[in-house]
């Protein structure tokens, strides 16, 4: 297990961090949605984000360390998607 593997799973952390922090907000967006899509939506963001995860690390194992970056983009891409959501920027 190299360098790209262990950032890549930091990262998968911040990601469902993340996510726990938008669905946990509290957001007019997220409270005006009926209580059984809220919890699909999670279940399937849960999913997603698992998803990601592991076939970055999938690829990072077999033999492609530059595709941390591409992960580390979408973790970007995420926080600021986090931020605005969280922060009622939206």
């Amino acid at each position: 297990m190299g360098w790209p593997t262990i950032v890549i799973f930091v990262l998968g952390v911040v990601n469902f961090a993340l996510n726990r922090a938008v669905f946990g907000s509290g957001h007019p967006l997220l409270a005006r949605l009926p209580q059984a899509s809220r919890v699909l939506g999670n279940r399937a963001a849960l999913v997603t984000e698992f998803v990601m995860l592991f076939f970055a690390l999938l690829l990072s194992v077999n033999g492609w360390p530059g595709f941390v970056w591409a992960y580390l983009l979408y973790t970007a891409v995420n926080a600021l998607a986090a931020w605005l959501i969280v922060g009622r920027r939206i």
